[in-house]
């Protein structure tokens, strides 16, 4: 099945957004998934206030990874994106169970121009 994470990182490291795509990449490829894309969004206000590990947080660092794995592996995902301290937020979404349904979903995911209002930084690419 076709599946798309969007994480929120703690702003101000992006060294630590690359550990965990990395980490997470590796755990879909070791359990014989595949990683369609990575898109950096970068960093951005967050839609309201959140408290995350004792800490009031304003902003995030985005990502967005779209890859095909099982269920119990998506399952793993986000257990392991649970127990990170430096995850803010995180959804994961199915996007199709059928290759008909996924065949044309491309693994880059563009922001849409005049979205990025709330910009920080202005987002890395």
């Amino acid at each position: 099945m076709l599946y798309e994470l969007i994480a929120v990182v703690r702003p101000g490291q992006l060294h630590e957004v690359k550990e965990i795509a990395k980490t997470t990449g590796s755990l879909i490829l070791s359990r014989g998934g595949v990683i369609r894309g990575i898109t950096n969004w970068g960093s951005f206000l967050l839609p309201k206030s959140t408290r995350k590990h004792q800490t009031r947080h304003h902003s995030g660092h985005y990502f967005i990874m779209r890859f095909d794995s099982s269920g119990e592996t998506q399952q793993m995902v986000r257990t392991t994106l649970g127990l990170d301290p430096r995850m803010i937020k995180f959804g994961v979404v199915r996007l199709g169970g059928t290759l008909e349904a996924i065949k044309d979903v491309a693994g880059r995911v563009e922001w849409r121009k005049g979205e990025a209002e709330g910009s920080v930084e202005g987002g890395i690419r």
